[in-house]
């Protein structure tokens, strides 16, 4: 069975004034010239999944200038038997809205019919970078398998400002902390558990694979002691740390303390650590890993957006990575500035050209 989007329109959506294209569950080949529009594709697919999207922007961001009027995207989405027709958009600005099948739907919803996994050049330092960012790609991991997660994330941080909010205003009657940090507590161990068993999956889809991508050993560190195991233990914890949270002025429990610590198994080397090309390489491999998990988990592989993806891969490793994307039969929307960086594809994938011109991209399929 296979996830695809067999057809995909946009309007005013970024750069694209007017975009459509007819697809199978082929890999897609996205070339053109840097600042064509490319990327604005692939984000538009991103946002067929619960969240923000690839690039984390607001609605009003998405508009086109100089209009500004507002955007939307349409698709019609092949899901395991089934076939969807997702609206998403925004108006002058305003949150984006989504409707299934006609029918207005959450954001959240979309994690049931849709996974959508993606490598973009801003994560090639993620494991140089702070931990914000490697925890913001282990729940991206954690939500492709538990689309509830979202929910516990969004409760949890809903109760964490609270209680921030209270330790800003250095408020010290305990009775004022309870129910925040038992909703803290609640949603928070869901958060922990979620990634421990994601993580799980993670290592044993790299475990049974023969890939020519080198294998990360992953494991979820907090930045001071363990994390609470049960939501009792974080509520105590919480309830402990007042004390030094208070002269912080803010919280220092709790899963959103987690980093994600990699290693290159085969050398042993802490990811931080690997070459700009071995850091690229690891990447691969556990959106790699985490596809061939999903396939499993959810029936289907899932849609698979790869920006600029030949950047620090040698030919070798191109090719490589072209073919496990077409074992996996899932479709890879694929961006680079020349065709000839796909060629070892053939007639496996579909070709899409991207033009600019006065600041409008043009869309050609080939």
């Amino acid at each position: 069975m296979t996830l695809h989007l067999a057809r995909l329109t946009l309007s005013h959506f970024r750069s694209h004034k007017s975009a459509v294209l007819d697809l199978d569950a082929r890999p897609i080949a996205i070339h053109g010239p840097n600042g064509s529009g490319k990327t604005n594709i692939i984000e538009a697919v991103s946002l067929f999944s619960p969240g923000r999207g690839l690039r984390r922007a607001s609605a009003q961001d998405m508009a086109r200038r100089p209009e500004a009027l507002g955007w939307k995207l349409t698709g019609i989405l092949h899901s395991l038997h089934q076939i969807h027709e997702v609206e998403i958009w925004s108006e002058e600005g305003a949150a984006r809205q989504t409707r299934i099948d006609g029918k207005s739907a959450a954001q959240t919803a979309l994690g049931r019919i849709a996974r959508v996994l993606w490598l973009i050049p801003a994560m090639d330092r993620l494991w140089i970078e702070g931990a914000e960012g490697r925890r913001r790609f282990l729940d991206r991991m954690t939500l492709s398998f538990f689309p509830a997660h979202a929910e516990f994330s969004l409760a949890y941080d809903k109760a964490m400002r609270e209680r921030n909010r209270l330790l800003k205003d250095q408020v010290r009657d305990g009775h004022w902390y309870v129910a925040v940090e038992r909703q803290m507590a609640e949603a928070g161990v869901e958060i922990h558990q979620n990634r421990l068993a994601a993580l799980a999956q993670i290592a044993e889809a790299q475990a049974r694979a023969e890939t020519a991508f080198p294998t990360a050993e992953l494991d979820l560190t907090m930045t001071e002691g363990e994390m609470p195991l049960t939501d009792s233990d974080l509520r105590d914890a919480l309830s402990e740390s007042r004390f030094r949270d208070l002269a912080a002025g803010r919280t220092l429990v709790g899963p959103h303390r987690a980093d994600l610590y990699g290693v290159f198994a085969a050398k042993g080397i802490p990811a931080r650590d690997c070459s700009t090309g071995e850091q690229k390489a690891l990447l691969v491999s556990l959106i790699l890993a985490n596809a061939r998990a999903l396939s499993d988990d959810f029936g289907a592989p899932p849609l698979l957006l790869l920006d600029e993806v030949a950047a620090h891969l040698d030919a070798a490793r191109r090719a490589a990575l072209y073919d496990e994307i077409c074992a996996l039969d899932a479709q890879a929307w694929m961006t680079g500035t020349g065709e000839e960086l796909f060629a070892e594809l053939g007639d496996r994938a579909q070709r899409v050209e991207v033009t600019e011109h006065a600041g409008v991209s043009s869309v050609l399929q080939c």
